[in-house]
């Protein structure tokens, strides 16, 4: 098989790379390792920066979106006693999007469908090669057989422990990761959110947050140990905590019910750089991992996708090498701010187990300069609702 550009991950990163390029004229198989149902399983977050949010619509996949997404104009912080609102659209003229993960890639798989491009699922052991030639292909099993593509770019879309990010030989990579001491425990129900708007908590008892899907499916978390096991924690227990964290007015108001999924999530920060070897090209999570505190995850992934595309489409289009000779440069330095306001948020909102007095009374005034200062409030909803492309 000959293609243009081979996508390696059939996630939403990898598709919506492939359905751009489509619209634009450009050849792209994906590979994805898993089942399409597999994939449609995953439970994500939902918060969409505008830019995410434009680029489905270039890529004709918003309709749905607009139908069913929750528009926010702001979100908001407590200390576990009462809370305060930052408003996004007051402070920098933009929302943001609530609309599921698996919703978005859903609607990118239907696009895919309609489209006829090919999409390959159960690829088993694929396997880049000469990705630092001008001639790179990839090579896969499926159905019994080893296939070949051959190709003129490779974009690696497969996540942490995909096939990717570990081509690119060690001496030509370098890693920075950071671990945290705590994981989130998220427990899915379908019952009313407690809240039009997220709450982020920062607790004596440890962090919280309070999402949704729609207007009767909700997401919780809370602040545990990154190791602990999710088997401990009953759903009377889970709400029992959540409502110790909450300020008194939103306990009262939530509405509980049956878990219908529960896990634990450890928390970590991790880049790779650079992001391109040859004609291998790294997007999303195969090359950079932020904690969920500031929603990022597919949002970084989006703007990885964003300068791929553009650069791909230059390359074709007028044979400039500009956009892909710079193309890590660019990523690396929108997802260096990602990752430090991430960190920030995560470091604003958990209680560390080494965490002092000392320690405590900054995340406190931390808080309090966030409650009363307007430039402090729109950094900060500058970097949440995205920064520009």
């Amino acid at each position: 098989m000959r293609t243009q550009v081979a996508i390696i991950g059939g996630g939403p990163s990898g598709l919506l790379l492939a359905q751009l390029l489509h619209l634009r004229g450009v050849d792209a198989v994906v590979l994805e390792r898993q089942t399409k149902a597999h994939v449609l399983g995953r439970i994500r977050a939902g918060v969409l920066e505008q830019g995410l949010v434009s680029l489905l619509a270039e890529a004709g996949c918003a309709d749905r979106m607009r139908a069913e997404g929750f528009v926010h104009d702001g979100t908001l912080l407590s200390d576990g006693n009462d809370m305060f609102r930052i408003d996004f659209v007051a402070l920098t003229g933009k929302p943001v999007m609530v609309y599921g993960q698996t919703e978005v890639t859903r609607d990118l798989y239907n696009a895919r469908a309609e489209s006829g491009a090919p999409t390959v699922f159960c690829a088993e052991n694929v396997t880049i090669h000469d990705a630092d030639t001008e001639t790179p292909h990839v090579t896969y099993d499926a159905d019994g057989q080893t296939r070949r593509i051959d190709c003129d770019f490779i974009a690696g879309c497969d996540g942490f422990h995909g096939v990717s990010r570990k081509t690119i030989p060690a001496d030509k990579r370098q890693e920075f990761e950071k671990v945290y001491p705590f994981g989130w425990l998220g427990v899915l129900s379908e019952t009313p959110p407690v809240n039009d708007e997220l709450i982020y908590v920062n607790a004596p008892r440890g962090f919280a947050l309070c999402s949704m899907r729609n207007e009767n499916l909700s997401r919780y978390y809370v602040q545990c140990d990154a190791s602990d096991d999710v088997k401990r924690w009953s759903d009377d227990t889970f709400w029992d905590e959540l409502r110790l964290r909450l300020p008194p007015d939103q306990a009262a108001a939530l509405v509980t019910g049956p878990s219908i999924e529960k896990s634990v999530v450890p928390l970590r920060s991790f880049v790779t750089e650079p992001m391109r070897w040859g004609r291998l090209f790294l997007c999303g999570d195969a090359a950079h991992i932020v904690p969920p505190t500031g929603a990022k995850g597919l949002n970084t992934a989006a703007s990885d996708v964003y300068y791929l595309y553009h650069a791909l489409v230059d390359f074709y289009e007028s044979g400039s090498v500009g956009g892909i000779d710079g193309y890590s440069a660019k990523a690396l330095a929108r997802v260096w701010k990602a990752e430090r306001f991430s960190w920030w948020f995560s470091s604003l909102l958990h209680r560390y187990p080494d965490q002092s007095g000392f320690d405590q009374k900054l995340q406190a005034a931390e808080l309090s300069l966030l409650r009363s200062s307007e430039a402090a409030q729109r950094a900060m909803a500058e970097n949440y609702v995205g920064l520009p492309y």
